[in-house]
């Protein structure tokens, strides 16, 4: 919409005479809230990539969980890289596994 505004004040610009003081504060005005709005739809489609991307990961890792019947009684590294999404050691006595929804657990 304020694409359609920004090429018709232009179009009107070079085919009617007008004050160029009036018709520079209207296409500042203009292109500001394209800019504003171009930002925030940037945002926005990254924050549902984001969330896309998550929701694969998740439907992934419980897809593998549904697979296995049995009971986890020993490490498999694809059930951990699925589940944990990153480790910060703090010190000896201080590890904390990240998960993938988030949640920290301190070891």
């Amino acid at each position: 919409m304020v694409t359609g505004l920004i090429q018709d004040g232009i179009y009107q610009n070079a085919h009617v005479a007008q004050n160029q003081d009036d018709y520079s504060k209207e296409y500042d005005s203009l292109t500001a809230r394209y800019d504003k709005a171009k930002k925030r739809l940037d945002e926005v489609t990254a924050e549902i990539h984001d969330k896309n991307s998550r929701r694969q990961s998740i439907e992934s890792y419980l897809s593998l969980l549904e697979e296995r019947k049995e009971t986890i009684t020993e490490y498999d590294p694809l059930l951990f890289h699925g589940m944990v999404e990153f480790v910060t050691v703090y010190g000896k006595d201080d590890i904390r596994f990240t998960m993938k929804d988030g949640t920290e657990v301190k070891v």
